[in-house]
């Protein structure tokens, strides 16, 4: 048979496709519908009217106890007076990302291994015609009201399959309430995941001012520090961090015999400021690719850590990320939204929001 410049040309587009097509991620996907996050958001979709129309919920997706309304309500309207606000429309291209702590019997045996799916990290990315990109966090523990089951509980509740949305409707229908902003896209992670996609990259730095310690699952000394995916976890997700009181002291055998004492600050606050470091600290790796085929390697590493919405292709999923290598992340607004500590009678620490979400974009000047 002969092979004509055409032929030739035919089969290197061919070949080149196959070879493209290989290092393409294999994102898993999850349903994502605009519509059904409005009408939750709005009231028209609730438990009360899948109860209505002979819809029997799933007993594994009711609210736990410790999930249920903490408060009387007279004092709901002082307590969530700032949970409204303004729609905010057709200035962003809005993505939530919500980091998920679920465990199985392979995650980090310091961490320990809990039931369900949660929603532990909670951020929107937002993007304006400039291209300009802003990291806004929302606590777990920030006090909503959620439109589906109208319960008074912590934003983190409402991520899971109620009968009103999946997941990630029922967190967009409250985040929708709350910051007016409409979420175009979302893409979920496991820390579990995390943990091998920081492994497959040679670690993380992370800097700190003070040398500090959890137990047995982390120490990290005062400066810069590369850490493996594990420490890296255990780091922001510490509750009893404690710092070193003085000077590095060992025995004879080599044990620790120095003096600590606890952070003093430690809240969900801290957590968040070391998750928007550690994610920028990871994104910042993608500056180092010198070629295409090298960011697609590393893509292919997330495949067992991110699910993405279906609205969003695979190709634009990587797009998007390749487009990130020309951002500078420290000029990245990294903000959370402003609230204050509160107790309910029950003895459950919450947060509530002291200002508006509008307010506070517009203080921070995003909406110029």
């Amino acid at each position: 048979m002969k092979f004509n410049k055409q032929t030739f040309l035919l089969v290197g587009i061919l070949l080149v496709g196959i070879i493209a097509y290989s290092f393409i991620p294999n994102f898993e996907r999850e349903e994502f519908n605009t519509n059904i996050i409005e009408d939750i958001s709005s009231g028209t979709i609730t438990t009360t009217t899948i109860e209505e129309n002979n819809q029997v919920a799933n007993p594994e997706t009711e609210l736990k106890k410790e999930d249920e309304e903490l408060f009387e309500t007279s004092i709901y309207d002082s307590l969530l007076i700032n949970n409204t606000t303004k729609r905010i429309e057709k200035i962003f291209t809005s993505y939530l990302v919500i980091g998920s702590d679920e465990r199985s019997e392979s995650s980090s045996a310091s961490r320990g291994i809990v039931e369900g799916s949660r929603a532990d990290v909670i951020m929107i990315v937002i993007i304006d015609s400039e291209e300009n990109v802003s990291l806004i966090s929302l606590p777990r523990d920030l006090l909503i009201e959620d439109p589906c089951s109208q319960n008074i509980q912590r934003i983190n509740s409402s991520y899971k399959n109620n009968g009103c949305g999946s997941n990630a409707e029922n967190l967009s229908a409250v985040i929708l309430n709350i910051t007016g902003l409409k979420i175009d896209h979302f893409v979920k992670f496991s820390f579990e995941g995390f943990e091998e996609i920081i492994d497959s990259m040679g670690g993380v730095e992370i800097c700190v001012n003070e040398t500090q310690r959890e137990g047995y699952s982390f120490e990290i000394q005062k400066g810069c520090n590369t850490l493996n995916g594990e420490i890296a976890l255990n780091w922001i997700v510490s509750r009893n961090t404690e710092i070193l009181d003085g000077e590095k002291i060992t025995n004879e055998n080599g044990e620790d015999i120095s003096s600590w004492k606890p952070m003093p600050g430690v809240s969900d606050l801290t957590r968040i400021k070391k998750q928007q470091e550690l994610i920028i600290s990871m994104m910042q790796r993608i500056n180092n690719f010198s070629s295409f085929n090298d960011f697609l390697k590393f893509v292919n590493a997330l495949e067992n850590t991110f699910t993405i919405d279906e609205n969003i292709s695979i190709i634009e999923a990587t797009n998007l990320l390749w487009d990130f290598k020309d951002i500078n992340f420290n000029n990245i607004n990294k903000l959370t939204v402003p609230t204050y500590n509160y107790t309910t009678e029950g003895g459950a620490q919450v947060l509530i929001l002291n200002e508006n979400f509008y307010d506070f974009v517009s203080s921070n000047d995003l909406l110029d």
